[in-house]
């Protein structure tokens, strides 16, 4: 059995500035260095028509997660409309989840590994079901999304490795390459975040870490779309994703840079039946 959902931490005026300045030190950094342009920044005319039809699979599962920022925005906002800090970071972040959406989009359209027509379809079948939030606290939101930002950042560069053992794409390999960076900055901003929490209410926030980290799953898109079986095998082959690399370079690296020890992550109600056969 799974611990009781515990409250968010009331937030107070040095917790919600203590946000705010975060969220302006990353836009500003972001300003300064980050803000890149699809037709301009890109060798378009460097694309690979020939390249494995496997990273064209996974480009276009890609795609469909980035189709559902309308669900994504829709949904967190509200939740955090009472922290300007962390509203204003979702609206930013929409806007850089829409480029890559559009980036990844054109890369399957200039390769000609898909046509007008099968985008067409796929945005179809995206917009047929709607996304919904996996946690149902602010608090288990934010620490979903350090996890999530964490775990596509490992997705876009490690694509990026195999795109270049498959015989290269310097256009697909810049592109991820951005998609990378801002993914890593997404995860930092989260990550800065949930530690204001940890400071705030060690306990409450925690409790959070566990619900949502120990059970932590990508979203199933692959669902969503045709050859399901086939999509899977495709990121299961080129060795993106996996419980291994989540448990290694999500999990772990989090647990450090928060100073959380992995005790600290162990189910209260484990430890205590555990401390009652001692």
């Amino acid at each position: 059995m799974s611990e009781p959902t515990p409250p968010d931490p009331i937030t107070c005026p040095e917790l919600e500035g203590a946000l705010w300045r975060l969220y302006r030190d990353f836009f500003d950094q972001a300003e300064r260095r980050r803000r890149w342009n699809i037709r301009e920044d890109i060798p378009w005319d460097q694309v690979n028509p020939k390249l494995n039809p496997a990273v064209a699979d996974v480009i276009e599962s890609f795609t469909a997660v980035e189709l559902y920022l309308p669900d994504y925005t829709s949904r967190i906002l509200p939740v955090v409309r009472q922290s300007k800090g962390r509203v204003w970071f979702y609206a930013n972040w929409g806007y850089e989840e829409s480029k890559h959406s559009l980036a990844l989009t054109d890369w399957l359209l200039r390769s000609r590994q898909r046509s007008e027509e099968q985008i067409a379809d796929l945005e179809k079948k995206v917009f047929t079901r709607e996304w919904n939030l996996p946690h149902d606290s602010a608090l288990g939101m934010l620490c979903y999304a350090m996890v999530q930002e964490q775990a596509t950042w490992l997705n876009y560069r490690n694509l990026r490795n195999r795109t270049l053992e498959l015989g290269g794409d310097p256009a697909l390999e810049q592109l991820l390459m951005y998609l990378a960076i801002d993914e890593k900055a997404h995860h930092v901003f989260f990550r800065d975040a949930f530690a204001l929490f940890l400071k705030y209410d060690r306990e409450g926030t925690l409790a959070q870490m566990r619900r949502v980290m120990n059970d932590f799953a990508m979203p199933a898109i692959h669902d969503l779309l045709d050859e399901s079986q086939k999509r899977v095998a495709r990121v299961r082959e080129l060795e993106l994703f996996s419980e291994e690399i989540y448990y290694r370079e999500v999990y772990l690296p989090i647990l450090q840079t928060l100073d959380v020890d992995r005790q600290e992550m162990r189910n209260r109600r484990q430890m205590i039946r555990k401390s009652q056969r001692v």
